[in-house]
């Protein structure tokens, strides 16, 4: 459902369950605040967010294999709070948030600019929602 509160400022409503869903994987994840807030104004490419580069720039805590974060890129994809960029040659190796992931992320800035440390039970069910998810 979208609403509308000016011509030109859209709001998208999601569903608990959605938002949940989301805020799960997004701290589950092995990327920091940082990374989300970047791609909020710019896409980001994934080599920028993989090995001694992800440290640097404040997107990982420790260095991440292209393959691995690109997984976890694509996880969060299928949540529905990225997308890739496409450019006029096709799809890119940049990466963007979508109007969720910009929902998630301003939310987590105003509450003190970290993603919650997630319980044993959201890594449980993240991986289980991500097993299922890339298995058929």
């Amino acid at each position: 459902m979208i609403t509308s509160s000016t011509p030109k400022e859209q709001s998208v409503t999601y569903s608990d369950a959605t938002l949940k869903r989301a805020e799960r994987a997004l701290s589950c994840s092995p990327f920091l605040l940082p990374l989300f807030a970047v791609m909020r104004n710019e896409s980001i490419p994934l080599p920028m967010m993989t090995g001694q580069s992800g440290i640097e720039k404040g997107y990982t805590k420790k260095p991440l294999a292209e393959l691995w974060t690109e997984r976890n890129l694509l996880w969060l994809i299928n949540v529905g709070l990225l997308r890739r960029e496409v450019d006029g040659q096709g799809i890119t190796d940049s990466f963007r948030l979508t109007p969720l992931g910009r929902q998630l992320v301003e939310k987590w800035e105003n509450q003190g600019g970290n993603f919650p440390k997630p319980t044993f039970w959201d890594s449980v069910i993240n991986s289980i929602n991500r097993w299922f998810s890339f298995s058929f």
